[in-house]
């Protein structure tokens, strides 16, 4: 991916947060990557980081206040917003938020905010109650309607001492995110235009009887992040999913499902119509032989329960497809390259992602992963810890590279 940020006026706005830090390193990122970076602080912002460190970083002077009027000739934060090719807002904080999808400006950030026609990507941070509160939400939600780009912070420990979603993302995970967007919008690229996909995602559950069921980590992540990589690239999306906490993605066709018989007859049933499946979920190789109607009471000593085995999608898949790219997952705890290599060929995949899942940053519940792309032909390339929407940007880049769209299609 190019650089899209050399020779760029970027506009970093930082609000008051703890995670203000980040944003000095963002600056520096940014200088480095052979961007103008004006910085504009809030008050609040000011309480934790001094505007000396973003103007040593960035070696512009840094604005906190709307009357500070340094040029005559202009009015400071209209000519920010007009040189501007792009502002980050990081941290965002709620009330930033609230501020920019209410319209209100009432300091040097607000009112630039206002008055750029550049794209705006917010980045927000805040405790997870915070987060998750109806108005944050439904500002975002208007924000994002509105076109602006919004960076979903992480889960982890906040500084407040909850565990939540409501960290700042990190910085180059935020750069890796403005970057992706810049590029698909620079070069207006909706590659997959036209293309039929169809993925799958999340966990199956098994049942054993009305209180207790079989299931695995998965969350459902890379599957979505491969479902909103192709929608935004053109693609007409239907994602087959099995329970998740996630969002169902908006311009995408969702199929609830909760068995791998449910999951495998949503997918044969729209099977012929596709022109690319990805299968992302993690379904379940195995189910209870017996389904009991009651709940079943434990006994004085061990329970053995029969398994059935389940249909195996993906193979039925390779053994029915005519013009259809295929894409499986080998998510493997030992031997990866040569289990990848024995999957690609039994089921008769096109392309296998292959990761380690006891590897850090790989696999399950994450918001990372760490794959090694293969195909008919060998390996095709190692990726490095990538955002899960990243890592879907890159194959889909791989899937068109190797006939995706084109003749095969």
């Amino acid at each position: 991916m190019s650089n899209v940020f050399e020779g760029k006026t970027v506009i970093l706005g930082v609000t008051g947060g703890i995670a203000c830090y980040k944003a000095a390193y963002l600056t520096s990122e940014l200088v480095r990557s052979g961007a103008d970076v004006h910085v504009i602080m809030t008050e609040s912002a000011c309480q934790f980081v001094q505007p000396l460190t973003f103007q040593t970083l960035s070696r512009n002077y840094v604005f906190t206040d709307t009357f500070d009027e340094r040029d005559p000739q202009v009015v400071s934060h209209i000519d920010l917003a007009d040189r501007a090719d792009l502002v980050i807002l990081a941290p965002a904080t709620a009330n930033i938020i609230g501020k920019l999808s209410s319209g209100i400006a009432d300091d040097m950030l607000s009112t630039t905010l206002l008055a750029t026609t550049a794209p705006v990507f917010i980045a927000p941070a805040m405790n997870g109650h915070m987060y998750e509160h109806p108005a944050v939400k439904r500002n975002l939600q208007t924000l994002e309607s509105w076109g602006y780009h919004i960076i979903e912070p992480a889960e982890g420990m906040l500084a407040c001492g909850y565990v939540g979603k409501g960290r700042l993302e990190e910085p180059h995970l935020i750069l890796e995110s403005v970057k992706r967007i810049l590029s698909s919008g620079i070069k207006g690229n909706r590659d997959m235009k036209g293309i039929k996909v169809l993925v799958t995602a999340g966990a199956t559950r098994e049942k054993v009887d009305p209180v207790r069921f079989f299931t695995n980590r998965s969350t459902g992540k890379m599957g979505y992040a491969f479902a909103e990589a192709a929608r935004d690239r053109g693609a007409e999306v239907i994602l087959v999913s099995g329970k998740t906490s996630l969002e169902a993605p908006e311009g995408v066709e969702l199929i609830s499902v909760e068995s791998a018989q449910e999951m495998y007859d949503a997918v044969m049933s729209r099977f012929d119509e596709m022109d690319v499946v990805v299968k992302a979920a993690a379904v379940a190789d195995y189910r209870p032989a017996q389904v009991y109607g009651h709940k079943l009471k434990k006994g004085d000593g061990p329970l053995t329960i029969e398994m059935a085995r389940t249909k195996d999608i993906l193979k039925t898949l390779g053994e029915r497809k005519k013009h259809q790219f295929l894409i499986g997952f080998a998510a493997e705890s030992e031997n990866v390259e040569e289990n990848a290599r024995r999957k690609i060929e039994s089921k008769n995949a096109d392309m296998i992602v292959a990761n380690h899942i006891l590897q850090d940053g790989a696999g399950f519940e994450g918001d990372t992963n760490i794959v090694t792309l293969f195909d008919r032909n060998g390996k095709i390339c190692d990726l490095p810890m990538l955002s899960k929407r990243a890592v879907a940007d890159r194959i889909w880049d791989e899937a068109l590279s190797k006939g995706l769209g084109e003749g095969r299609l």
